[in-house]
């Protein structure tokens, strides 16, 4: 039983560190993207990075509450990205 708890300790702390690794990529894509697109991605991938440390900061802690914040910050993050791919596109959101 301590095996796994020391495994489940050590998944955790490499799941964190590379989850952490790609949301800096992300912002490093963000500052240098050449085009628009691609900083519209980056921010994307920004928000499924975070929701992806929220997850396993649930996890972590063994809490609920976690899972329900990181489904209201999905929503918003795929509501605001096509809100800006639209503003980008076209120049309006709301027809």
């Amino acid at each position: 039983m301590e095996t796994a708890m020391q495994f489940m300790n050590a998944a955790l702390i490499a799941a964190f560190a590379l989850v952490a690794l790609s949301q800096v990529l992300s912002m490093v894509r963000l500052v240098i993207g050449p085009s628009t697109g691609d900083r519209i991605l980056a921010l994307d991938t920004m928000v499924v990075n975070a929701i992806g440390l929220i997850i396993l900061l649930g996890i972590s802690q063994g809490s609920r509450i976690y899972f329900e914040v990181a489904l209201i910050i999905a929503m918003l993050g795929f509501v605001s990205t096509v809100a800006y791919a639209r503003f980008v596109l076209r120049g309006d959101i709301i027809e």
